[in-house]
């Protein structure tokens, strides 16, 4: 038999969204310093899921990162909509992103240029990522 649940233990959760403070990497000078906010922490955050191989390091969840291996030496053909697909499911996971949209593809023999919008809290990004497949 199976207790009822008390009306008085029941208690309500408040969800809050955590700020997007985080320190700033300058990709050209190779280093961090600095700290981002709003859609530049979003844009940095979108550049670190894509180049971080999801499951292969421990000190990220399993939820962060892409899944690249899988794509190469897969035909282009194949290629295309589960880069589209795994871009997406990758960059939904963090809350700040709303949408993952307006997909094109560039192919050049084995290599595949995805460009799309990254729709987010703080506004929108266009971001690109080769693939060798």
């Amino acid at each position: 038999m199976v207790p009822k649940i008390q009306e008085d233990l029941r208690q309500e959760f408040i969800t809050e969204t955590l700020p997007s403070r985080t320190f700033r990497m300058q990709e050209d000078q190779k280093i961090i310093a600095g700290m981002a906010d709003g859609l530049q922490a979003v844009k940095q955050a979108v550049f670190l899921i894509l180049n971080v191989e999801r499951y292969e390091w421990l000190i990220y969840s399993w939820n962060y990162g892409m899944e690249w291996e899988g794509l190469i030496g897969q035909p282009v053909d194949f290629c295309i909509p589960e880069i589209e697909r795994r871009v997406r499911e990758a960059l939904l996971q963090d809350d700040r992103i709303v949408a993952v949209e307006d997909f094109t593809f560039q192919v050049d023999q084995r290599k595949v240029l995805a460009r799309f919008t990254v729709n987010s809290i703080f506004g929108s990004l266009k971001m690109e990522k080769e693939v060798v497949a």
